[in-house]
């Protein structure tokens, strides 16, 4: 194992808290948040059960970056929204559609900063020019 991999390498937490792994070393069973995701699951209340280290240099700054691990066999199933829920989530997504000025489904969301369609605040900016 290489030096910058054995450096991350604590399985039994001894060194960093918790058992932490090399980027790629970490066993099958523990899986992040988003492949859990990806797999249908989710953590279920569990605590992080392992992380994984490397060292990166992203924005051209030295550190070490982390990936926090949970056990699939604690996972639940991910929960399901209601037909309620999904009327509501549809709701709340027109109204962010819709110009306040004319009336219509934009088909996109408005930017706040304009607060209305593009069509409608190009108008507006011809008008005041």
């Amino acid at each position: 194992m290489s030096r910058i991999r054995s450096r991350f390498w604590d399985p039994a937490g001894s060194r960093y808290g918790m058992p932490t792994y090399p980027w790629r070393m970490a066993p099958a069973h523990l899986l992040t948040c988003r492949q859990l995701t990806a797999a249908g699951l989710r953590p279920g209340g569990q605590g992080v059960q392992a992380q994984v280290l490397w060292a990166s240099r992203r924005h051209g700054a030295l550190g070490v970056r982390a990936a926090y691990l949970y056990d699939v066999r604690f996972a639940l199933p991910k929960r399901t929204a209601t037909p309620a829920q999904l009327d509501a989530l549809a709701k709340a997504n027109a109204a962010r559609r819709t110009c306040p000025d004319c009336r219509r489904d934009a088909g996109y969301v408005l930017p706040r900063h304009l607060g209305t369609c593009l069509d409608c605040a190009d108008t507006q900016q011809r008008s005041a020019a």
